[in-house]
């Protein structure tokens, strides 16, 4: 293409385009919708009965990642990790809901994506009211002290002509306040339809609770739908670059909390005209940190120097061939485990495999119904092999996992004489990850740190 040609093409392409090319005007807007504790349940990942008919036609608009991954099951953690580009484990916020009152900061290299961006010009915004009933919820959850993580709550505050990023969190499908709110819609997921992960006895309160989170999940559909419309009635649609994700895995036993597919594993559909592909899947290993770094490179921001995430698209995205998660102490559940992860295989070290899994922990002692009635089956003798792996009174020191004949992680080839040299080379892969990143999990933590 003559270089004229393509100037009048260029002329016309989308602003996502033109931001791209260097160009001074006209820069896209950038938002993130989170729900909270989303995993893949979505019908445009197979999820059979859900319907979710607003983000099925998001992805079916963009490019929905298949293995996408936050670098911590749990939100506090994880955020600490994605708004800032950085693992958690980095920068000594890896425990949940740490430095609450010890004024812990950032330090460089590290700084807050809504710093990064409003450095670019951007208005940052955590937004709250969309339409009438529908609200984020402001949510940000990090383990370090900032003043001013954002500089308004809705980006209709922002100058004329000023582009935009902005992150709007709902809190469907977590439990507590959503799931009570999803049990009085007028259409309910049947329970009885509800297909059930191996590691899960069929009882009435487990078929329950895991239609009530679908119930969640298809409240966060439509919310997200009335985002949608309202970025058109603000015409600013068309110049919006969206990442639809979770913040971390379900919140079901063996998801939210572990290092399991079902605690990391979200969704992540982004609508990028231009640059994402209509209808397309991508198949390759990613973290949040990765949209993060995505999110700078739409905004034509440089990607700093010291930096974890990489850019998804574009001549500086490099494909990962693992990814690396972590998980530390959850609320007064201390523990310390680590996983290294591709399309076929996870690698699971626990630090702490004296801790079981069920060391008490309040969230989930009150939350998770499904704990409960397996407690008391495991008590009467009634789980079989896959079920009583939670009950265990010990956790294996590595698990080893086959993903592809083995999706749910209930087959552990830690100890298979066939697999050693496949186990040796993912230990000496997480072993490489803790040095090069400088993983401060095992570090003691102080009691400031701690205090909530």
């Amino acid at each position: 293409m003559r270089r004229r040609t393509a100037i009048r093409a260029l002329a016309g392409a989308p602003a996502f385009v033109r931001a791209l090319s260097g160009s001074a005007g006209d820069r896209p807007n950038v938002l993130w919708i989170l729900g909270d504790d989303l995993g893949c349940e979505l019908g445009c990942y197979g999820a059979p009965i859900v319907r979710t008919p607003k983000l099925d036609r998001l992805a079916g608009e963009g490019v929905r990642f298949e293995h996408y991954h936050t670098t911590a099951p749990v939100c506090s953690a994880s955020r600490s990790g994605f708004n800032v580009g950085l693992y958690q484990t980095t920068t000594g916020t890896q425990h949940h809901r740490s430095h609450r009152k010890d004024g812990y900061r950032l330090t460089a290299p590290a700084w807050l994506i809504t710093d990064r961006f409003r450095e670019a010009g951007y208005f940052t915004a955590n937004v709250l009211d969309i339409a009438p009933g529908v609200r984020g919820t402001g949510k940000t959850d990090f383990n370090f002290t900032v003043e001013k993580p954002f500089d308004g709550t809705h980006w209709n505050q922002r100058q004329p002509g000023q582009p935009f990023y902005a992150q709007i969190n709902f809190q469907a499908p977590h439990k507590g306040p959503a799931f009570k709110e999803a049990r009085r819609r007028t259409r309910l997921v049947d329970p009885a339809r509800v297909v059930l992960p191996p590691f899960y006895p069929d009882h009435p309160v487990v078929r329950d609770e895991f239609a009530n989170y679908l119930d969640a999940v298809e409240m966060l559909d439509e919310q997200v739908g009335v985002v949608l419309d309202q970025l058109r009635r603000d015409k600013v649609l068309d110049n919006t670059v969206i990442f639809m994700f979770g913040d971390n895995g379900r919140c079901l036993i063996r998801g939210k909390q572990w290092l399991y597919n079902y605690g990391t594993h979200v969704p992540l559909i982004v609508s990028w005209p231009g640059v994402a592909r209509a209808g397309s899947v991508r198949r390759d290993p990613c973290t949040a940190l990765d949209m993060n770094a995505a999110s700078l490179h739409a905004a034509g921001i440089a990607i700093p120097e010291v930096y974890h995430g990489r850019p998804l698209f574009g001549p500086q995205a490099q494909p990962r061939e693992y990814v690396v998660t972590a998980r530390d102490r959850c609320d007064m559940t201390v523990d310390r485990i680590r996983c290294v992860r591709d399309g076929r295989y996870a690698y699971i070290r626990n630090f702490m495999p004296e801790r079981p899994y069920t060391q008490f922990n309040q969230y989930i002692e009150t939350e998770y119904p499904t704990l409960g009635v397996m407690k008391e089956l495991h008590a009467q003798g009634k789980l079989n092999a896959a079920q009583s792996l939670f009950m265990a009174p010990r956790k294996p020191e590595v698990e080893f996992y086959d993903l592809r004949n083995d999706p749910h992680e209930v087959h552990n080839l830690a100890g298979s004489p066939r697999h050693r040299k496949l186990v040796q080379q993912y230990a000496a892969r997480l072993d490489r990850w803790m040095v090069k990143t400088k993983d401060r999990g095992g570090e003691p933590e102080t009691p400031e740190a701690q205090a909530l």
